[in-house]
Order: C-alpha cells, then structure tokens, then sequence
C-alpha cells in the first residue's frame, strides 16, 4: 500500500510525514529533481521510482494523483487541508517572507514566485485542487480521507482509515511557522523579509560568535 499525501503545501503536510515516519515508512517529501522531471512530463518515470517508497507529500507528489492512482490501485490518499482556504492563504504569505521568492516551486505551481498582491488567483487554484481530488476519488471512500489538524483530526483518525497501528504521539500542525507579517501587501512583505531575514543571519552569527568563546567543557 502507498499512502499518498494530495493536500498542497502549507495544509500540514510535515505533520502527515511526521505520522509516516513514526511507523517506519519509506517516506519522500518535496523534491526539486523530482519536481523538475514533472514538469518535463517524465510521470512514467516517477511512477517507476515510486516502487521502492512507501509514503509520499508535497510537490510533485499531490499533482499527480491521477496517474498514481492507476498505476498503485491499492494506494491511499489523504488530502490535507487548513480549516479555511483564507488561513491557507495567509500560511502561503509568511512562508514567503520567511524564505523569500519560491521560484523553484511556487512560480510553477501557483504563477507567482510571492503570493501577496494575488490573493484570489491562489484561493482559486487552491479550491480547484482540493474540489478536483475529491471529485476524482467520489464513491470511493476507502480510497481517499479529508484531515483537517486544526478542527480536530488527528494520527487515530489517520490510522484507522490506513489500518496502521495507533501513533504513539497525538501531534498536530507540527510545522507552526513563525509570527511573520501575514498581510497581502506586497512591498511590506519584501520589506519584512528583508527584516526577518537579517534578524536571523545576526542571530546565527551572534550564536557562532559566543559557540567560539565559550571554553571547553572540564573532562570527566
């Protein structure tokens, strides 16, 4: 059985990855080579590299959930989401002050390196997403589960729709990001990840500076 996450990224996706990798999954996440081979159109590829993994999320994986659900038809898909698509949209915001312009995947994705400024583009792309998912697998309801972290699903639910054991740790939206300007004005994003940024490179240098001068631990 594959277990495929389909919700798009900031939906909770590490959570789910965190759930596959306490039961010891074979577990892929985002990854750009991978991303790249998509978008070539080398989908029969990435289904043959699919066979020696177990669990899967983030990009290109929730973009190709037809095409893995013929050729895996014993997979399971879980389809992320946040309680609304505006909180959502606000997530995808901080990232990007966070990190700055996300063209690797973002521009591809979404038509945007910098969500602020584009607001309804994004919720339509991200209604569309979730709406088409859950068209495709309709009438089919051992195949596909809708989790939401924030309104009360968590790693029991998840499991008993995978017929895995229990989760030992009830964890929930275990990537809570930091308090970020979250507006949708772009200059004041640029602005406050100039900000954020420089205040975290001055933190690292300031956390090597005083790793440098601290003596060395007495030996036992």
């Amino acid at each position: 059985m594959k277990i495929i996450g389909v919700g798009l990224n900031k939906t909770g996706t590490k959570t789910l990855r965190t759930f596959c990798l306490g039961w010891g999954l074979r577990h892929r996440t985002y990854e750009l080579e991978a991303f790249r081979r998509f978008r070539r159109g080398d989908i029969d590829g990435l289904l043959d590299e699919m066979e020696n993994s177990d669990s899967f999320e983030d990009w290109p994986w929730p973009l190709m959930y037809k095409e893995i659900d013929e050729r895996f038809p014993d997979a399971r898909f879980v389809l992320t989401v946040r309680r609304s698509p505006d909180v959502w949209y606000r997530s995808l915001c901080k990232m990007a002050v966070r990190m700055g312009p996300l063209n690797d995947f973002e521009r591809h994705i979404y038509g945007y390196s910098m969500p602020h400024g584009r607001r309804d583009e994004h919720l339509a792309f991200y209604e569309a997403h979730n709406r088409a998912v859950e068209e495709h697998f309709r009438g089919r309801p051992d195949k596909l589960i809708k989790l939401c972290w924030e309104t009360g699903d968590d790693g029991l639910t998840l499991s008993r729709f995978l017929g895995m054991p229990a989760p030992k740790e009830a964890a929930r939206h275990v990537n809570a990001s930091d308090p970020v300007y979250a507006g949708d004005n772009l200059f004041l994003a640029h602005l406050n990840r100039i900000l954020f940024q420089t205040r975290w490179y001055a933190g690292r240098a300031l956390y090597r500076a005083v790793a440098a001068f601290r003596p060395p631990a007495a030996n036992a």
